[in-house]
């Protein structure tokens, strides 16, 4: 599928899917739905992002919008940005971790997260309409705003609570794989005393290797953490709202442990619950069973955890795809915020990070994926239920059963004709077994 339309926005392929008249409908679009008065423009590193940001705020300012450019920021700084600033909402020119001939919008509401389903469809219908709410005068100058980066990280640098002091030479390698991550996280760094291997550091949009931050992309961070005898390294997607962490031996320690990581290190230190979506690993509940708390699932996406975050009052929350989301910053996944945690759950324990990592309950995470119309998807889902009475199941995304011994997450894709399966159990032999009698349930 080359054009993906989902809840908080969409990506497409450039001149393709994604065109220059696409780009402005949904502009438009999202201004009128809004009715707002001030929105902010970001964009991550992509070549072909300074074309798309032109045309959003263009189509912004055709609304009668004030338009402010961040130019090349992070999301979460944009996020940030949007809700310390003031603003109506934002759009931020990313397409995530895809291949580069990729680009996208994220939408942003004047919270800084993923407007909810009523507005979304509030946009479809003033795009598929054409009904745009133009005007023919008072249009206001494009304003360039290039320290939001800057303020991002002095607020994340305010809430750390540990003595800056132990963090003083720590030595650190980052891969912000040529994408927004490289502007300002080296100061970040740089402000908390650390040592610095920076790889892949300009922020031009040409990829050093694959942008997702998966294992088989982030062999050169890991030769590299061993070559400066760095304590940890991090790796950023493009436009860096997730986090991957590597430990003293350059070792992938997996996506999901950032989140992991992160929940450890908020509850070692403020008492509160936390959210994650149905699919990340039951790492989260083990810890947050550990000092009394509990976890709120939601559905799959990012919007979905932020407004669990914001009306439950939790402390800290995300998803396993190295996603943290710190709501005293913003609602939105935030590298900086990732990094902010893992840090300070070294610097309090003083050990290095295998070993943090091996206090952390194991699990063997199996995920596969069919393709099936959303008929037969809603049918094995139904079945699933009906099966499973006697186990906690949670309906609210397709359908997760919970059993003593693991879970299993069967749910339709937000983009694509397919079913995705997820299951996790300690050991690859039980994951395989509980996926097993799941899919013979739906008949998959």
């Amino acid at each position: 599928m080359a054009l993906m339309v989902g809840v908080s926005g969409i990506r497409g392929l450039v001149g393709e899917t994604l065109t220059p008249s696409l780009v402005l409908e949904f502009s438009q679009a999202y201004a009128t739905a809004l009715s707002g008065s001030q929105y902010l423009v970001a964009r991550d590193s992509r070549s072909s992002g300074e074309m798309y940001a032109s045309i959003v705020a263009a189509g912004l300012a055709a609304c009668g919008a004030a338009v402010t450019d961040l130019g090349i920021a992070m999301t979460p700084t944009a996020a940030y940005a949007i809700r310390s600033g003031g603003f109506s909402g934002g759009i931020v020119i990313t397409a995530s971790h895809n291949p580069p001939q990729w680009n996208g919008l994220k939408f942003l509401d004047e919270n800084g997260l993923g407007p909810d389903p009523a507005r979304v469809a509030a946009v479809s219908e003033v795009r598929a309409n054409g009904d745009y709410v133009l005007v023919k005068s008072g249009f206001q100058p494009i304003r360039r705003d290039h320290d939001a980066g800057k303020r991002h990280v002095e607020a994340v640098l305010g809430l750390i609570e540990v003595d800056l002091a132990s963090l003083r030479g720590t030595r650190v390698v980052l891969d912000s794989v040529n994408g927004a991550g490289g502007v300002v996280t080296p100061a970040f760094f740089d402000a908390l005393g650390c040592e610095l291997t920076h790889i892949n550091a300009a922020p031009n949009g040409q990829f050093a290797h694959p942008p997702e931050p998966i294992e088989e992309n982030l062999g050169q961070l890991g030769e590299a953490v061993r070559s400066a005898g760095a304590s940890v390294g991090f790796a950023q997607d493009p436009d860096a709202d997730r986090l991957v962490v590597l430990d003293e031996k350059g070792g992938y320690i997996g996506e999901e442990f950032t989140l992991a990581l992160a929940v450890w290190s908020v509850l070692s230190r403020r008492p509160g619950d936390v959210a994650a979506n149905l699919s990340t690993s039951r790492m989260i509940d083990d810890i947050a069973a550990r000092f009394g708390r509990k976890v709120m699932r939601t559905p799959v996406g990012e919007s979905h955890v932020a407004r669990a975050i914001l009306k439950q009052g939790c402390v800290v929350g995300g998803e396993g795809n190295g996603g943290v989301i710190d709501p005293r910053i913003s609602p939105v996944r935030d590298s900086l915020s990732g990094i902010s945690q893992v840090l300070q759950l070294m610097s309090a324990t003083r050990k290095p990070l295998s070993a943090l990592v091996a206090e952390l309950p194991r699990y063997v995470m199996i995920k596969q994926k069919y393709e099936a119309t959303r008929e037969r998807i809603d049918a094995a889902v139904g079945a699933i239920r009906a099966s499973f009475t006697g186990e906690k199941v949670d309906a609210c995304d397709g359908v997760r059963v919970d059993f003593a011994e693991g879970w299993v997450h069967v749910r339709p894709s937000n983009t694509e004709p397919i079913v995705r399966m997820i299951a996790e159990a300690r050991d690859a032999t039980s994951a395989r077994r509980l996926l097993d009698r799941v899919k013979a349930a739906g008949k998959l």
